[in-house]
């Protein structure tokens, strides 16, 4: 398998070969917060199997973790872990040219999981933004 993604400018691009190591939707509050969305999904790939295009900005977001982001526009893209994922680099799943070819197999931290999203999908849901024609 071949993967494809990139920032939201597209001064970062990035493609990955092999077989995801994992695909999760991440509950945590660091991963909230960063992202500044309910929950942030990551496919995960060894190191070696991401090559990367364009300059990149690293965030020490915590004594272990590193988040690296396009320094154009601010779209976070990777996390890194060396302590608790040795060897894999995360990819932020909603910057692949094709996220909806990935579903994720687990949600992960759902101890911090804010209290109203496992409701979500029983929220009205509209085609487009409520009002606007379609």
């Amino acid at each position: 398998m071949t993967i494809s993604g990139r920032c939201h400018c597209g001064a970062v691009t990035y493609q990955a070969q092999g077989e995801a190591a994992h695909h999760a939707v991440c509950h945590c509050g660091d991963c909230r917060r960063w992202a500044g969305a309910p929950m942030v999904g990551w496919i995960a790939f060894q190191e070696d199997q991401v090559r990367i295009a364009g300059t990149t900005a690293d965030y020490r977001s915590s004594e272990l973790g590193t988040r690296t982001f396009c320094p154009a526009c601010g779209t976070g893209l990777f996390y890194r872990n060396a302590t608790v994922l040795p060897g894999i680099i995360d990819i932020q799943s909603a910057t692949l040219d094709h996220p909806e070819d990935h579903a994720p197999g687990a949600q992960i931290m759902v101890r911090e999981r804010l209290p109203w999203a496992a409701g979500i999908a029983d929220l009205p849901a509209f085609a487009t933004y409520p009002g606007v024609d379609e």
